[in-house]
């Protein structure tokens, strides 16, 4: 299995960003190597936001297709993304928002393991580049579409561990 955590203060409202990570929808426009995001059975209550989604992944005709079930507890400020279907045997995934100073502090946890055990391998060879990619084109979607302008504030660093087994 393959896991990480990464911490992360991105100046934007704690609102506007868990509602862009909820919108799998629009991943493919800069989450690399996703191709399209669809949301089925979707459900609303006071506390809380459930849908199942699908995430289709790759390059051209080598791509998989992930279905997963994802929970917002909105008291918690936490989304919870389980593994439905599709390439993975495991999947627990973790984001949790709290609003400091007009910018979000994110945390986001991954645990996962593919069904494949040979692509399980190269997976974790190549799980912290992808991993920072990810991260990396998430930040840069909240700043370019909801962040406060901040023009003189230094960019801030990310605290990121790893851990494959």
């Amino acid at each position: 299995m393959s896991s990480a955590s990464i911490k992360k203060i991105i100046p934007c409202k704690k609102e506007q960003l868990v509602e862009m990570v909820l919108d799998i929808e629009k991943y493919p426009e800069f989450v690399p190597w996703c191709i399209e995001g669809k949301v089925f059975d979707r459900d609303e209550s006071e506390d809380l936001i459930t849908f199942n989604g699908d995430l289709k992944v790759g390059k051209s005709i080598l791509n998989e297709t992930f279905s997963s079930h994802v929970s917002y507890y909105k008291e918690k400020d936490t989304i919870i993304v389980t593994n439905l279907d599709g390439p993975l045997k495991h999947l627990k995934n973790e984001w949790k928002f709290k609003e400091i100073n007009n910018s979000t502090q994110l945390e986001f946890f991954v645990d996962f393991e593919l069904k494949n055990p040979i692509l399980n391998g190269i997976m974790k060879k190549s799980f912290e580049l992808g991993l920072n990619k990810i991260a990396k084109a998430f930040e840069e979607r909240a700043i370019k579409l909801l962040s406060l302008i901040h023009i003189s504030e230094p960019t801030r660093q990310a605290e990121i561990s790893y851990a494959v087994f």
